[in-house]
């Protein structure tokens, strides 16, 4: 390293002593047990649920509670135990409710106590100071006493028992519990990967988005449920369109209306105008969040219809101007043939169960009305100054990828696409044939243009239509599909019309380790102990359906999280997570509510599934982290040389 770079990093240790301190400050850290990393994928709005599992870390709390108590607590003592760990404030009101003075006195004692030796557990992996940061900081002196082992003092359960006492005397033992069920949530699991659809079809995006924001340590792989939001903040109409389209069939018109502050009134008055009486058989809402508001499903109709159309003539004009999607089998408005009814695909030509279209001009299909133009430049406008939208769109992009590599394993939401005899399928996608990792690099190129480029420059337009692409196209690695048969629902009944025909990975990772092999090697994966986690594609657990595939080699984690896809999967969704000692799947069942699951102490981890227990246990030192550390490392050794060899000031 030369003197140029050795006198900026002596600013940041400016002696020998710093140096050398912070040396061995990492070398410890590189000792320490790898932390526990937690999977959730395909989440579409459902915060409850996913809140319960982030606070019970897919089970991680419930087997850290039975490791340290099971051999001295009773099952349902542990079950209780680990419910006042997922939700201290309501669960502590139950139970003062329930209880004598003299009884609710005894219990504190022995829960503290018990949250002290479980806390003691989960922050063994740590160094102090990174425990200490995790401490609540009203409390953080009292906490870290309690966890802290006093070798010097002789009678240790005197002197801890003194101290759970004056908690409980001087009224402070909610408060304690509470920091002390935090820190535990806190330091079960070190980090979580989001593998992609955050959003649609449930009632609380905006909620979980909040919530990884103050994540201590999260990363997000995008997922086309994502791109689509991200494009419509960036002012794509044609995503726009799709979000409102699938928020008013589900319901969740509240996301955009009270989540995001997002004026949908110029298009209710639109939709009014100029679908009243239009016919709406074809636009029943799938799903209807909004209680008391329920009279309100005829008006939500027309506007289903009224985006929608908007919608096709959106993606026809996308379509056309970017010749290189390869998409113009998908331009149908123009097939159809008001007459008769019927409308072309492919050769084929099918009846519509709907013609009555009021703002559709058969001899420019694609074009806007007027009142569409400006209704469209009004949502644009509203999307694109909510000011929660920006702050969630803007942690995707900073938080988050089309794909990850980390600590040797593979992430992605979709597929990488592959043809028919197992190469690699490629992509003409701006101009440039790509495959692979650089398929993946280049269209995340195009989609940060949209958010960083200068708003309305060729290249942030470009950047916008590609998050579209990667909503539905059909190469986009997020999608992975042939097309999206949005209009083939919509308007005709023959469900052959509406096959989605899935791209060849699917089938390739079934059983095919060589298929995951050539993928890990083009991101630079080695075959070994290295996994492609991805989601996408609900497993059906109740149709014989694995998780599992490709030998091991290939983990499918979206289990059904969505309440939609319930019944197609059986169960409630998968989780996975990996610690120093291995990695293992969870099944989840269906969540209720939060009230139910505080009330009656129940949870939804229904069965576990060890993917790998590792041959020898994990450490600091073996992770991406470890990595850079040693690098660190290394730097602060030239910097002691150099401060011993004199050119130093140190």
């Amino acid at each position: 390293m030369d003197n140029r770079v050795l006198s900026i990093l002596s600013r940041q240790f400016p002696t020998e002593t710093a140096a050398a301190n912070e040396i061995i400050n990492l070398q410890s850290i590189l000792a320490l047990p790898k932390g526990t990393e937690h999977f959730l994928t395909d989440i579409h709005g459902e915060d409850e649920q996913f809140l319960h599992v982030l606070k019970n870390g897919s089970g991680t709390v419930r087997r850290k509670v039975d490791a340290v108590l099971g051999e001295i607590r009773s099952p349902e003592y542990r079950r209780r135990l680990a419910t006042l760990i997922y939700y201290p404030s309501e669960k502590l009101e139950l139970i003062r409710s329930g209880m004598t003075p003299d009884e609710l006195y005894d219990w504190y004692i022995e829960t503290l106590r018990d949250l002290v030796e479980v806390a003691k557990n989960v922050s063994s992996k740590y160094t102090r100071a990174k425990v200490r940061r995790s401490i609540g900081e009203e409390y953080r002196y009292v906490v870290e006493e309690l966890i802290t082992e006093k070798e010097a003092v002789k009678d240790k359960k005197r002197y801890y028992k003194e101290i759970l006492r004056s908690i409980v005397d001087i009224g402070k033992a909610d408060e304690i519990i509470i920091t002390l069920c935090n820190l535990i949530q806190r330091l079960v699991v070190d980090h979580l990967h989001i593998i992609g659809d955050i959003y649609d079809r449930g009632p609380g995006p905006h909620f979980i988005m909040d919530t990884l924001l103050n994540y201590h340590s999260v990363d997000v792989v995008w997922g086309n449920h994502d791109v689509v939001w991200m494009g419509a903040f960036c002012g794509n109409a044609a995503c726009i369109a799709n979000v409102i389209r699938m928020s008013v069939r589900y319901g969740n018109l509240g996301v955009i209306e009270d989540g995001y502050g997002i004026n949908l009134l110029p298009l209710a008055a639109f939709a009014m105008k100029y679908y009243d009486g239009s016919d709406l058989s074809r636009f029943h809402l799938k799903e209807n969040n909004r209680g008391e508001f329920f009279d309100m499903e005829k008006l939500e109709s027309q506007m289903y219809k009224a985006i929608t159309i908007m919608q096709f003539k959106a993606e026809g004009q996308l379509i056309k101007r970017n010749p290189d999607f390869w998409m113009d089998g998908q331009l149908l408005l123009d097939k159809i043939d008001p007459d008769n009814g019927t409308v072309t695909i492919d050769g084929v030509k099918y009846p519509m169960s709907d013609t009555d279209l009021p703002t559709a001009d058969p001899a420019d299909p694609y074009s806007f009305t007027p009142e569409e133009e400006q209704v469209m430049k009004q949502l644009i406008y509203g999307f694109a100054n909510s000011e929660k939208l920006k702050k969630h769109i803007r942690f995707l992009y900073e938080n988050g990828s089309l794909y990850r590599v980390y600590n040797g394993n593979l992430l992605y939401h979709g597929c990488v696409p592959l043809n028919e005899d197992m190469t690699f399928a490629h992509s003409a996608v701006g101009g440039e044939d790509t495959y692979g990792r650089r398929m993946y690099d280049l269209l995340e190129d195009y989609a940060r243009k949209a958010f960083y480029a200068p708003a309305g420059s060729e290249i942030q337009i470009k950047g916008g239509d590609v998050l579209w692409y990667l909503w539905c196209g059909p190469k986009s690695p997020s999608y992975g599909r042939s097309k999206m048969t949005t209009f083939e629902r919509v308007f005709i009944e023959d469900k052959a019309a509406h096959k989605e025909v899935k791209d060849p990975y699917y089938r390739f990772i079934e059983t095919d380790e060589k298929a995951a092999d050539m993928i890990l090697k083009e991101f630079g994966l080695e075959s070994g102990h290295s996994h492609i986690i991805n989601g996408h594609v609900p497993v059906e657990i109740k149709n014989g359906q694995t998780p599992v595939k490709a030998g091991g080699k290939v983990l499918i984690i979206d289990g059904g999280f969505s309440r939609a896809y319930h019944a197609k999967t059986g169960i409630a969704g998968y989780t996975l997570a990996i610690d120093s000692h291995g990695m293992w799947l969870v099944e989840h069942d269906q969540f209720e509510s939060k009230e139910d699951a505080i009330k009656r102490e129940t949870d939804i981890v229904s069965d576990t599934l060890t993917v790998e227990n590792f041959e020898r246990r994990m450490y600091v030192e073996d992770t991406d982290e470890g990595k850079r550390l040693q690098e660190e490392i290394y730097d602060l050794i030239d910097l002691l040389s150099w401060y011993r060899s004199g050119y130093g000031k140190g």
